[in-house]
């Protein structure tokens, strides 16, 4: 007897064209100064997203790589030109600057674009309390676009910026990144504070959470670490504001894509109704498909 399809969207990857891309995060001579970066220091493209039956790739929410942070839609022109898989694509757009609505209408003419990232994390409250913001979220929702928020929960200044925001634009879908950079188990009062932020984020119902990344912290990182920050999110969010992502490529440094969606599925006390709403459905919903 065959076994039935395990459907996942990933909603959290991102793939490289370095012939056409300027990807400067890349290049030995920039930061991160991670002495493995070389590992992805290459294309990546759709092929790449090897998964074992009986695991499916549905489709994929691609988020933005620095392809080129001045015109953005260019990345979106070559994956819209590339990628077969169904997909949604998160694009760059600069919170802190006029031209923000500009680029916002030029993103609106490709049909896979759904939300904008701005990468917050160390510069998290200065971008938040920016002038700017509470128009360009205003814009957002009024293009039916998502905020991919990346920063650390444990920034509880930013944080509070972030939850007042999302309480002024109810209707604009805000979806934190990496799990807000969950801190190590050894620091207890890390660990408090980020739960403690974490449930002030869950009371906004237009609040997602996406779960990945965790080889940027911890390129040994264990299935059972995961487990437990998964069920802090779930007790916090419930079962439908939560996504499991993988990060691809940089996923890499600790396991190949295929490993990391297996242990996703091995993980211990989830139920099969709730796996398909992490792997599959809520991305579905929150991303627009």
């Amino acid at each position: 007897m065959t076994q039935p399809l395990l459907k996942i969207i990933d909603p959290h990857l991102h793939l490289f064209n370095l012939q056409q891309g300027g990807y400067q995060w890349l290049k030995p001579q920039n930061p991160p100064f991670w002495p493995d970066k070389n590992k992805i220091n290459r294309s990546f493209i759709e092929t790449d997203l090897c998964l074992p039956v009986p695991m499916y790739l549905a489709g994929f929410v691609h988020i933005e790589a620095g392809f080129d942070n001045q015109q953005p839609w260019r990345e979106i022109d070559w994956l819209q030109q590339h990628c077969t898989l169904p997909f949604r694509s998160v694009a760059f757009a600069d919170l802190t600057t006029n031209i923000f609505g500009e680029h916002l209408r030029q993103l609106q003419l490709r049909s896979s674009v759904v939300g904008i990232r701005h990468i917050l994390d160390e510069q998290a409250h200065a971008t938040l309390s920016s002038h700017l913001i509470d128009r360009h979220f205003a814009l957002l929702a009024d293009t039916s676009f998502s905020f991919d928020a990346q920063l650390s929960l444990l920034d509880t200044p930013a944080l509070e910026l972030l939850v007042a925001l999302a309480k002024r634009h109810k209707s604009l879908r805000i979806i934190v990144n990496h799990g807000g950079w969950p801190p190590s188990d050894a620091d207890n009062k890390a660990q408090k504070k980020w739960l403690t932020n974490l449930q002030k984020i869950a009371q906004c119902e237009n609040i997602a959470m996406k779960l990945s990344g965790w080889e940027m912290s911890n390129r040994a990182w264990q299935p059972e670490q995961v487990a437990k920050l998964l069920h802090h999110c779930l007790s916090c969010f419930g079962h439908e504001r939560i996504m499991l992502a993988s990060n691809f490529p940089l996923c890499i440094f600790s396991m190949s894509y295929a490993d990391l969606w297996n242990t996703y599925m091995t993980l211990p006390d989830i139920c099969a109704q709730s796996l398909q709403k992490i792997t599959l459905d809520n991305a579905k919903i929150w991303y627009q498909f």
